[in-house]
């Protein structure tokens, strides 16, 4: 059995707690949410199943079932393969092969990571650009040249495409503020849109990570925080199985909060130019732990030395975890990120001096761990931001 054939039998993944109420003139595209999201997660299954699952009457399914075959997102395959007394039912399932996504990742401060995957999540084509340092309008111009290449490479309609992008970002998809990319009240997402002539979704990449990793990564989602990072550091948070976004949208923006001041020291070292961040203050988080303070600050020493300035940064972390995770009742904290700076004395630091400064009741049992997608969690996520836009499917 193929991998996609595997996801199709079994399901793709969780489905995110509701968080809005539904109107009467919403019901269609309600109910034709609940079609596709018990095929995406649950797998195939009859009119009849279907009926019971969501509580749809048999009459109401099967206009559905049929709309959405007319569409060419559902067919049928063939009978239920148990003997059950009476007529045999007709399985029902999406067709992965039908539509494709694109996805992109913005996290990497050297390079833009896009795919292009099918309907169950499962990466068919590659691709990645360097930035080059591009900000503000540069910046953009880039992106929707790699979108376009990424639309081109399709070998089916596009569905969407799905951004996932550093900085705060409101529900249209318009940047509010992204300093590492000079991105102030950028309309982000109808930019893309009008260029490239198919629906865009972009949301805050730490949020994509999340998704990506409660959907296909296998996270409970009761309490789970994904910690990204890339040129910057970002968190996406998801509680009792929905996506917390905050007030303006800027939940888990952890990567700007100060965590060394004008009165503190790094090691012993006195605060420098290098602790300036970009978004105009010194010292925040991203200043010690993204991807570039990480490498200059590992740059040209020992294994053991290396180990121990790692370790300092984990520290850091772990003391400003603690009251989120606290505050939160969190059971996974997830990083995303590179495994070589990430996934050794940084993490095992972290998780010890966030254990310190935290009931045991709080974070005996918490799992603080790498992310069980790779480089894929980001894309994936930005995946599900366009199943979840254009097919209601989260």
């Amino acid at each position: 059995m193929t991998a996609t054939a595997d996801r199709q039998r079994q399901g793709w993944g969780k489905a995110l707690r509701p968080t809005t109420k539904v109107l009467p003139e919403h019901a269609r595209a309600h109910n034709r949410s609940m079609v596709l999201a018990h095929l995406f997660h649950a797998g195939p299954g009859s009119r009849a199943d279907l009926a019971r699952s969501t509580g749809l009457t048999r009459v109401t399914v099967s206009d559905l079932v049929a709309s959405l075959m007319a569409e060419g997102l559902v067919a049928e395959l063939g009978v239920r393969p148990e003997g059950r007394v009476g007529k045999p039912a007709t399985l029902v399932g999406l067709r992965t092969d039908s539509f494709q996504i694109v996805a992109v990742d913005l996290a990497d401060d050297e390079r833009m990571h896009g795919a292009v995957l099918d309907l169950a999540g499962l990466v068919v084509e590659r691709r990645s650009t360097a930035v080059d340092g591009r900000t503000g309008e540069s910046a953009v111009r880039a992106l929707t040249d790699f979108c376009a290449e990424l639309v081109e490479a399709a070998t089916c309609p596009v569905l969407g495409v799905g951004v996932g992008s550093p900085g705060v970002i409101d529900a249209a998809g318009t940047v509010l503020e992204a300093p590492n990319r000079g991105w102030y009240d950028v309309p982000l997402a109808s930019t893309l849109e009008s260029a490239l002539g198919v629906p865009v979704h972009v949301a805050n990449d730490a949020n994509t990570a999340v998704l990506g990793e409660f959907t296909y990564g296998g996270a409970t989602g009761s309490g789970l925080l994904v910690l990204t990072v890339g040129e910057g550091v970002g968190a996406g948070i998801v509680l009792d199985g929905a996506l917390v976004k905050g007030h303006r949208h800027a939940a888990g923006e952890l990567g700007h909060v100060t965590v060394v001041d004008e009165r503190d020291d790094v090691d012993g070292a006195p605060l420098g130019p290098a602790l300036e961040c970009a978004c105009g203050r010194r010292g925040c988080l991203e200043t010690v732990l993204s991807v570039p303070a990480l490498r200059r600050r590992v740059a040209g020493l020992d294994p053991q030395s290396t180990d121990a300035a790692l370790a300092s940064v984990g520290r850091r972390l772990g003391i400003l975890l603690a009251p989120v995770v606290s505050a939160l009742n969190l059971s996974e904290v997830v990083f995303s990120g590179p495994p070589d700076l990430l996934d050794g004395p940084l993490r095992s630091a972290a998780l010890e001096s966030l254990r310190e400064r935290t009931m045991p009741v709080i974070s005996s049992t918490l799992e603080l761990r790498m992310t069980t997608l790779g480089e894929d969690g980001a894309l994936s996520g930005a995946a599900v931001l366009v199943l979840s836009g254009q097919l209601g499917v989260t």
